[in-house]
């Protein structure tokens, strides 16, 4: 392992400390202050500088991640809220949604309410991210040279007469890594074919973005989904300060996976391509063929101010219009589908050109 500018072997290591939570650890807490009250969740730390929050109570869900102190993902003004304060009607998934480095998105809906929402909670974005997990289970330990921090649990979507969905989902970090794995597998448990809708909201915020930030990905088309984002084509990859009554611009991206399967995205801050300030970005993997569509949400609002890199399985349209168009997603039953996300940070132009040199251009 190397920590510090040197390599050490388990011995050493374990010969300076006395709990390796002196290094890397999870601690299980109890947020308690608010409508956060009251959510179990996860503190994570490793010694490279990363820490993450993780709330079981909203599907395992990623809160809020720092790296030395950074912010990684954007947090909105709701702060963390308990499950049971959700709003499942329409467009109020809104009033919970805390932003953080990952808000999951489906299982049967995603993106447009459904017309009945209200009665069936099929509203914006579905329901995964405010069901408690279950079975829950926090790994700390040696494996060969690696101290590895884990958690897992399972979350499930159901319903008498419908659905039986079950999300198992782990996260992985490395006491030496800034770097976060999260592997979900999503079963259909039920005896019915289902169709289902997953989409990854990732929300990069301050610094990260910032005035002359940039995304990078290998982008082979870009399609604006409105007025609004049509008139900011040309920009899609580059960024500005907050404004005022900025309207959200939504961009879908065709992207080209490298030799392995692969997609890389990064937002870059400007000191990453030479100018002054700290070079700060977060990058994020995932694997093309199971998450074959990319959503760019562009929201640089005072307040709102956020990218979102948003790898997902279906449109935004919602569960509606997948099934109007004929391009829903199914499971048949005992089927199961894997999904893969990495998440990283870039911190020295060095790092930056290299990642750049790695990530085909785009449309820009």
């Amino acid at each position: 392992m190397e920590l510090y500018g040197k390599k050490w072997t388990v011995t050493e290591l374990r010969r300076r400390v006395g709990g390796m939570d002196q290094l890397a650890g999870i601690k299980p807490v109890q947020l308690d202050d608010g409508n956060e009250r009251p959510a179990r969740a996860f503190l994570l730390h490793t010694a490279a500088g990363l820490e993450a929050l993780i709330i079981a109570d909203r599907g395992l869900d990623i809160a809020a991640a720092r790296y030395r102190g950074k912010p990684m993902g954007w947090r909105s003004v709701t702060g963390d809220v308990a499950p049971q304060y959700f709003e499942p009607e329409g467009f109020r998934w809104l009033r919970s949604y805390f932003g953080g480095l990952l808000t999951t998105c489906g299982l049967t809906n995603v993106g447009m309410p459904a017309s009945d929402s209200a009665l069936s909670g099929r509203g914006l974005h579905g329901r995964i991210s405010n069901i408690p997990a279950r079975n829950l289970c926090v790994h700390q330990g040696w494996e060969n040279n690696d101290y590895v921090l884990r958690v897992e649990g399972e979350i499930r979507e159901a319903s008498v007469f419908g659905e039986n969905l079950l999300l198992r989902r782990r996260i992985t970090a490395w006491a030496d890594r800034a770097e976060l794995l999260l592997e979900d597998t999503l079963t259909n448990e039920g005896f019915r074919k289902v169709p289902f809708m997953l989409l990854y909201h990732c929300n990069i915020g301050w610094p990260a973005l910032d005035k002359g930030s940039r995304l990078l990905c290998p982008s082979r088309n870009v399609v604006p989904r409105d007025d609004a984002a049509r008139s900011g084509l040309d920009d899609w990859h580059t960024m500005t300060g907050p404004r005022r009554n900025w309207a959200e611009q939504v961009f879908f991206h065709d992207m080209a996976p490298d030799r392995r399967g692969w997609v890389t995205a990064a937002l870059l801050n400007a000191a990453c391509f030479g100018s002054a300030g700290e070079p700060f970005g977060v990058t994020l993997k995932y694997r093309a063929d199971t998450l074959p569509r990319f959503t760019q949400w562009k929201m640089t609002g005072k307040q709102e101010y956020v990218c979102g890199l948003e790898p997902c399985t279906c449109s935004v349209g919602g569960i509606e219009a997948e099934l109007r168009d004929g391009t829903a997603q199914w499971l048949r039953p005992g089927e199961s589908r894997a999904f893969t996300l990495q998440f990283g940070v870039i911190d020295s132009v060095e790092a930056a050109r290299k990642l750049a040199s790695e990530i085909r251009p785009g449309a820009a």
